[in-house]
């Protein structure tokens, strides 16, 4: 069977529209932190389907491309557009998670995206007064810098402490035990945590 030129073009065409289909699709899974069966349960288009989607494998019917749009809550007509897409990512203040039953006095607010987790962390971290953040120590490297908004901290690294007042920031070695206290009233920082 011989294949023409126009056809090699259209099937070219078609696998770089599945590879550009699976890549926004994948991308758009992942920034909201979903797995591969949460996607399923919400589209109602089977795991295995999503999965070979995702793997530039199939080509969605129209049906199936905007159950998983309207689940992934992207925008159905600029999924194959080319060009750069301008967005803003919005995370409501009453949709932040948060951490419970860490440090005492210690309410913890998760700023930066699922897939950032074990990279690069970003944490608001607010203070009853004495209140105080215990860690034990990170992976081998890792490093923490801490900036405070509102209030005075000590943050003390392995042997080593200081306290930081409003506008203070500090850089130190997270992989020993460290400690962040807030001193005299109430505290708010953000900590930036950054694994080696």
């Amino acid at each position: 069977m011989t294949i023409s030129t126009a056809q090699f073009r259209d099937m070219s065409e078609r696998t770089e529209i599945n590879d550009r289909l699976a890549l926004r699709l994948k991308e758009a899974r992942q920034a909201l932190g979903l797995s591969l069966e949460a996607v399923s349960k919400l589209s109602g288009v089977s795991r295995s389907m999503v999965s070979q989607i995702e793997r530039g494998e199939s080509s969605p019917t129209v049906a199936t491309l905007w159950n998983l749009t309207r689940a992934l809550q992207v925008d159905f007509a600029g999924l194959l557009e080319t060009g750069p897409t301008e967005r803003i990512e919005v995370l409501r203040a009453g949709d932040v998670p948060t951490i419970a039953q860490h440090g005492k006095g210690c309410h913890i607010r998760i700023l930066s995206p699922p897939e950032d987790a074990g990279k690069s962390e970003l944490y608001d971290l607010q203070f009853d007064d004495a209140g105080e953040l215990n860690s034990q120590p990170h992976s081998q490297g890792a490093m923490e810098t801490l900036s405070v908004v509102v209030g005075t901290v000590r943050v003390t690294s392995g042997a080593l402490s200081e306290v930081l007042h409003k506008g203070d920031t500090a850089r130190y070695a997270a992989d020993c035990p460290h400690k962040i206290e807030a001193v005299g009233g109430i505290a708010q920082a953000l900590l930036i945590v950054k694994n080696g």
